[in-house]
């Protein structure tokens, strides 16, 4: 098997680990344990709160100590541990705490898999640029896979979305010492500790635009929670009213969802004509409508007569998605020095998966406990109206606050 195929299967088994769970979990949650929507943001807060730190300190052992792939392998056996444990837990407090410890070993892997992946290819003269965007194509595959997988063995409710994650995550962790040797780039080389952690790039932050657009990362960090958090419960809960029950999108809600990811794919394509066409500013402005669009269209959407405007909001979500974080990390790419240019990138992750999706999991999950609720029932329209219209004056105040000039030499640049 070549290189390119070797990384191609451990993208591919990167993002199902992922993609078993991620947006099922929700269902597990309240359809099966029937736990509280308070407890459950917690429970969803976890990867935001290991995005913070664990890919820094993941970072600074594979720069310095262990062989990329090695670390990268231990941290998914390590992983595949705690996954097979979960479902034996029965107290949401405690299932938090070891989702937790999860996290903090998958959460490094992503980072740690493009460390692995962009060493092997350079040592095997492959170009970067060319090589790696369709081999991580096969990653949104695996989590497609995964949510195929899951929904058509009727596992999204039940503990088993769990004991496949861990099988995967076993596979995987094996596999990964089969890989090139990716060895300590930074023995003897002492950064200062800053440095290491990617804190010298909050200098950007005395750039008013780059600290405007950090804290715009932040808030939209929070909407992509909102739908992975809630989508496919949102579904499942079709199933207490019987003319929906046996509707094709009520029994395999997760196959429904993986449009998204599948349209996904297919907008990055799109990215590099309308950053040129457009600019930074306006696709961003896009990718926020699209939020809002994303939304309405789930509070008003059904599994039989309104199952297109379900749809819709799938297929807009690749919109919604791409058009922030891949223009915003290429943004970031425009904006940075070489020096600081990996720990900006960490900067812009860490405000959108850490603390954006820390806020956004915690807070949606005890407003919607507070004023969502009805007889320990979900109000779903209201819910999905109140996700738009946060998503609505996030896209206003970005309008207004944000400025930046279009230059297309800018993104030219970054393509090179």
């Amino acid at each position: 098997m070549n290189i390119r195929h070797r990384l191609i299967l451990m993208n591919f088994l990167q993002f199902f680990i992922w993609g078993s769970w991620l947006l099922t979990i929700g269902a597990y949650w309240f359809q099966n344990k029937q736990w509280s929507g308070t407890n459950f943001g917690a429970v969803f807060s976890t990867m935001g709160i290991a995005s913070i730190f664990m890919p820094a300190i993941a970072g600074i052992i594979a720069d310095k100590w262990i062989n990329a792939e090695r670390l990268y392998g231990i941290f998914h056996l390590i992983g595949g541990l705690i996954l097979f444990v979960l479902p034996q837990i029965n107290d949401p407090e405690l299932f938090f705490w070891v989702m937790l410890v999860n996290m903090m070993f998958y959460m490094p892997t992503i980072g740690l898999s493009i460390t692995v992946a962009y060493t092997s290819l350079k040592m095997n003269q492959y170009s970067i640029i060319k090589s790696y965007p369709p081999i991580r194509v096969w990653g949104t595959v695996g989590f497609i896979v995964a949510l195929w997988v899951i929904s058509l063995l009727k596992f999204e409710t039940t503990p088993y979305q769990f004991y496949v994650a861990s099988a995967a995550s076993f596979l995987l962790g094996i596999y990964a010492f089969s890989l090139p040797a990716c060895r300590p780039m930074g023995k003897g080389h002492r950064p200062d500790l800053a440095s290491a952690l990617g804190l010298n790039a909050f200098a950007l932050f005395k750039n008013r635009k780059m600290a405007w657009f950090f804290i715009f990362a932040m808030l939209l960090g929070a909407s992509l929670q909102l739908t992975n958090a809630y989508g496919d419960t949102f579904l499942h809960d079709f199933a207490k009213i019987p003319k929906f029950a046996d509707a094709i999108a009520v029994k395999y809600p997760a196959i429904i969802m993986s449009i998204s990811q599948i349209s996904e794919t297919l907008f990055i394509l799109t990215i590099p004509f309308f950053l040129k066409r457009f600019g930074i500013k306006k696709v961003m402005l896009m990718s926020m409508v699209a939020w809002v669009l994303r939304f309405g269209l789930f509070a008003y959407g059904d599994p039989t007569g309104g199952l297109w405007m379900i749809v819709l909001s799938c297929i807009i979500y690749g919109m919604a998605f791409d058009f922030f974080n891949i223009s915003g990390s290429i943004f970031v790419e425009t904006q940075s020095i070489p020096a600081i240019r990996a720990s900006s990138q960490g900067l812009f992750m860490m405000m959108t998966n850490g603390f954006g999706a820390f806020l956004g999991s915690r807070i949606s999950g005890i407003v919607i406990d507070k004023f969502f609720k009805v007889n320990g029932e979900f109000v779903w329209k209201e819910i999905w109206i109140a996700f738009a219209l946060y998503s609505l004056l996030v896209a206003v105040l970005f309008a207004v606050l944000f400025k930046h000039e279009h230059d297309p030499a800018e993104v030219e640049q970054a393509h090179h």
